[in-house]
């Protein structure tokens, strides 16, 4: 079963956040979120406060198969500012493995140089955080190891994108069947 850690600060975008812990889950994907803050307790952009399931100072990230930054504001810059998140990330990176981040938090990956040569996406007005990639525009951007999304709307697809990458295709069309997804897309 692959595994997943997912970095948690004050200031997260609430569904970027929770619909990729949720979608992963329900394609049984192991899925910890990770407080950043020292404290168990992590307060959304909205004020919605959440439980992480770990705190960074008591994780060890050398079994992830995939390190997840959601969006949000301060949420993202306060990933940014976090040294031990960044060194995570590019002992990650350095292992050839899966990176994702969403809305403003590709601005911590841009700042590292992970995204130099890539295609990616973001929320529109942080295309400049981006340094040395190729804006793409689009819900959610995959290139090698590194998958970027554009912001709350694309929580879903981005989500399921990156259960089809753990799991398979076929994984991740039945959980969005089962959550109506594909009915939804079909609506005009």
């Amino acid at each position: 079963m692959a595994k997943v850690y997912q970095f948690m600060a004050n200031g997260f975008e609430d569904i970027e956040a929770l619909i990729p812990v949720d979608v992963l889950r329900r394609g049984g994907v192991e899925i910890l979120t990770v407080s950043i803050t020292g404290e168990s307790v992590v307060e959304s952009a909205h004020g919605v406060r959440i439980q992480a399931d770990m705190v960074f100072e008591d994780a060890d990230f050398s079994d992830a198969d995939l390190l997840m930054l959601p969006g949000g504001m301060p949420g993202a810059t306060n990933l940014n500012g976090h040294e031990g998140v960044k060194g995570a990330l590019l002992a990650q990176h350095k292992a050839g493995k899966k990176i994702a981040a969403i809305c403003a938090a590709p601005l911590v990956l841009g700042g590292l140089g992970l995204l130099r040569g890539k295609r990616a996406t973001c929320y529109p007005g942080f295309e400049d955080t981006l340094e040395g990639a190729e804006y793409t525009a689009e819900l959610y951007t995959v290139d090698g190891n590194i998958t970027t999304g554009e912001g709350p709307a694309a929580a879903l697809p981005y989500a399921y994108t990156l259960l089809a990458a753990l799991t398979d295709k076929e994984t991740a069309d039945s959980v969005a069947e089962g959550m109506r997804y594909v009915h939804l897309m079909e609506r005009k």
